[in-house]
């Protein structure tokens, strides 16, 4: 019951394709590599999910409800952590205790003067980017929440000015009047999360490239909880919120998130996107 999509079997060949829907490579189980539940690819539909990084690739499995069979663009690093969390070795999400608002703060240095279209400009800041969960038709979705240490500029820009949001609307991210409706989805954005853990947030490839822009990527990849985890393969879909510095902050639970959420969009300073997981 394995599925081999045209993307992964355009990259390992048609031979180890055959192979690999013959049963000859399948495993008799695995974690899945999204949701870090077993599986069992001869009782369950199963995913093949292949690793590709600068230099050499790795192929995991998942359960198809999680993710579909794809091919998944990742660093070296990256992929040396998938892994080392294939094979079992310790990974950062050993080592990260849940805390009790399933808030994960993580802030990595991307040079996002200009963050949605990967240019520097003249003032640094880096993106904080927390996770948690929103209740939505009452149930909870998975969210991500963005927020930089500082102002963010246009490139060449040197004065005073915020431009954060305004790029961001420019790139597909609409204002939230209300938290309690769902965002619209962001076409070409997405969401990257491999072996049960958030990677990174990917944009639309640049013109005439087929590879997507990686827009903000985890400093080490960043532990969930297994509500987020489980919250998001419900929907293949995770609601990032951005707001400019100073707006949110790093809340120690998700009712003091959600409050900060609605008081920034009150506030009108809060833009959202809906975003699928990466290759979905």
């Amino acid at each position: 019951m394995l599925d081999v999509s045209d993307a992964v079997r355009a990259e390992i060949g048609d031979e180890e394709a055959n192979r690999l829907l013959a049963g000859e490579y399948a495993p008799g189980s695995y974690d899945c590599t999204s949701c870090r539940t077993p599986g069992d690819p001869g009782s369950e539909r199963t995913s093949t999910v292949l690793f590709v990084g600068e230099e050499s690739a790795v192929l995991a499995f998942a359960h198809a409800s999680c993710v579909p069979s794809q091919v998944v663009p990742v660093s070296e690093e990256q992929l040396q952590g998938a892994v080392r969390t294939i094979e079992g070795q310790p990974s950062v999400e050993d080592d990260v205790p849940d805390g009790p608002a399933d808030a994960a703060p993580d802030v990595e240095p991307v040079a996002p003067e200009a963050p949605a279209d990967g240019q520097e400009g003249s003032r640094q800041a880096v993106l904080g980017v927390t996770c948690g969960q929103v209740l939505m038709d009452n149930a909870l979705a998975a969210a991500l929440v963005v927020e930089p240490t500082g102002p963010i500029a246009r490139p060449g820009s040197d004065g005073p000015g915020d431009d954060f949001l305004p790029i961001l609307i420019e790139q597909g991210f609409l204002p939230v009047t209300d938290v309690a409706q769902a965002p619209a989805t962001n076409p070409g954005w997405s969401v990257l999360v491999a072996t049960g853990q958030l990677h990174a947030i990917l944009q639309p490839p640049a013109p005439g490239t087929a590879q997507p822009i990686t827009w903000w990527q985890a400093h080490q990849p960043l532990a969930v909880t297994d509500g987020w985890r489980a919250a998001v393969n419900k929907t293949n879909t995770v609601l990032v919120y951005a707001a400019p510095a100073g707006s949110i902050g790093q809340q120690p639970r998700e009712d003091l998130l959600r409050e900060a959420l609605e008081k920034a969009a009150a506030a009108g300073v809060l833009v959202a996107a809906a975003m699928p997981l990466s290759g979905t």
